[in-house]
């Protein structure tokens, strides 16, 4: 079979085209690439440290739910949102917490803007394999929340969450537990 200079058929039929063969192991397999200097993030550059640290967070099981969480609790989204993600008990606290959204920034500020609140940092602790005791803290302006919550492993590889806290409300006196003698 006469294969030189492209004058009889090659091994996927580009004879006499001039075409080199393109595929799997034939040189270059996929769209052309980008020219254009108005890209996003210019010709060649990478994305900034700050970017990736981003990426990498919400790559985390405790601040994918962190986040969740605060959209479902500061009234963003609604509980249903959450039903695959959670176990039992902890859709019922949603259920519970949601309607009054304990996490929805307040309602007037000095120049009339409402900061979204967001998961500012978000820690983990495993008191045991298949579970992540997490807590994050909520920035709404210049107020500070805690949000605590449970995560399980299940069976089928996905976490669900099975507890939800949130700490007092600001400017709310704290309750001291009663003397036991």
């Amino acid at each position: 079979m006469p294969t030189e200079r492209g004058i009889g058929m090659d091994k996927i039929g580009t004879a006499g085209t001039g075409r080199r063969p393109t595929g799997p192991g034939r040189g270059r397999n996929g769209p052309p690439a980008r020219r254009d200097p108005r890209g996003p993030t210019g010709p060649g550059a990478l994305p900034s440290a700050g970017t990736r640290r981003l990426r990498e967070r919400e790559l985390l099981p405790r601040y994918w739910f962190a986040d969740r969480l605060l959209l479902t609790l500061s009234g963003q989204r609604p509980v249903h949102w959450m039903l695959g993600h959670t176990a039992g008990p902890a859709y019922e606290q949603l259920v519970r917490l949601a309607p009054r959204a304990p996490l929805a920034p307040p309602r007037t500020t000095a120049r009339g803007t409402h900061p979204a609140p967001v998961v500012s940092r978000c820690d983990e602790y495993r008191p045991r394999p298949g579970v992540i005791e997490a807590y994050a803290r909520i920035l709404t302006g210049d107020r500070v929340r805690a949000l605590a919550f449970r995560l399980e492993h299940g069976r089928d590889g996905r976490w669900r969450c099975s507890a939800v806290e949130l700490g007092p409300v600001p400017g709310t006196p704290a309750t001291s537990a009663p003397a036991t003698s």
